[in-house]
């Protein structure tokens, strides 16, 4: 059946007088009876009992009336959402996250996007930067907010934010005092660590930091998520080397140290699907990277994070 035929069943049934439909619909009356006839036809069953009096449904237009009532105002929902999901005013987005990306402003660009568009719906995957990566291709995730990986064919990148990695450790730790560390100064500590399984790249640079400062870092413990890290520091179990963002996860009992000679970075890259057209993805980027921009303003670390171009 046409969504015409319907439509111009659907005002007839209103009407139950050819003339007026034909007029609220634009068109002379002759072709709307062909339409009618031809909507029959393709039925097998005839819709409205005509005399010269008046026009009524039959048992099976009444049923009909529904059904096209019901058709047509899925097909106008279909069209309504579809137009608002191209404009990203509605939908769903897959984001992917590392958890360090939480003290990197992505709560905050969350929010906006949400006050902003209230009918998209977030779905949230916390996954490794690797995982993200096969999540990606296998199309389970659009957008992923990861550590710096070279991205395979398929996929684009961008670079979000680079910030010095940093010491932390127990306030009542002797270094506390100081304002500047070295990195050797750690090189008689215990480290927690975040797990070289779940994050290879983090592991790789810190330990090559303590390698190029002279010393083979002795592993306390290792973890798999910062807070683990901060709450074992804060407990005095070990001193770590952290991003310096999760100087604002806000435990007590912590102090953080910047490193004089710090030569890496912990980095956070965006990575999505190329081609592919996702207004969503756009909206979140430019409300995380204004985050990054407002959160480099406000800090006043010796060495604040800073958005790259």
């Amino acid at each position: 059946m046409e969504f015409r035929l319907l439509q111009y069943f659907v005002v007839l049934a209103e009407e139950l007088h050819f003339s007026r439909a034909a007029q609220r619909l634009h068109i002379s009356q002759p072709p709307l009876s062909v339409a009618i006839k031809q909507l029959e036809g393709q039925l097998s069953a005839q819709l409205f009992e005509r005399s010269s009096k008046e026009v009524r449904l039959t048992a099976a237009g009444q049923h009909l009336l529904v059904q096209a009532r019901d058709i047509l105002d899925r097909s106008r929902r279909a069209a309504l959402d579809t137009r608002a999901v191209a404009q990203g005013m509605a939908g769903c987005l897959r984001l992917g996250f590392v958890g360090s990306s939480m003290y990197r402003g992505l709560p905050e660009a969350l929010a906006q996007l949400q006050a902003q568009h209230p009918q998209v719906r977030v779905d949230l995957h916390e996954l490794n930067s690797a995982a993200q990566v096969t999540a990606l291709q296998q199309g389970k995730i659009d957008l992923g907010l990861m550590h710096t990986l070279a991205a395979p064919a398929g996929l684009h990148t961008q670079m979000l934010l680079r910030e010095p990695f940093m010491a932390c450790l127990p306030a009542q730790h002797p270094l506390a005092t100081q304002a500047r560390l070295s990195v050797s100064s750690l090189a008689k500590e215990r480290l927690v660590l975040f797990s070289g399984a779940v994050s290879p790249e983090y592991f790789r640079s810190i330990h090559s930091l303590c390698l190029r400062a002279g010393f083979d870092p002795e592993l306390r413990h290792e973890v798999h998520h910062w807070l683990s890290v901060l709450s074992l520091v804060s407990n005095r179990q070990g001193v770590s080397i952290v991003p310096a963002c999760l100087q604002r996860a806000g435990i007590p009992g912590l102090v953080f140290r910047p490193l004089r000679d710090n030569t890496v970075h912990s980095e956070m890259q965006a990575m999505w699907r190329s081609g592919l057209e996702h207004p969503l993805v756009t909206a979140l980027l430019e409300h995380l990277k204004h985050q990054i921009e407002q959160s480099a303003t406000r800090t006043q670390a010796d060495a604040p994070a800073a958005r790259i171009p």
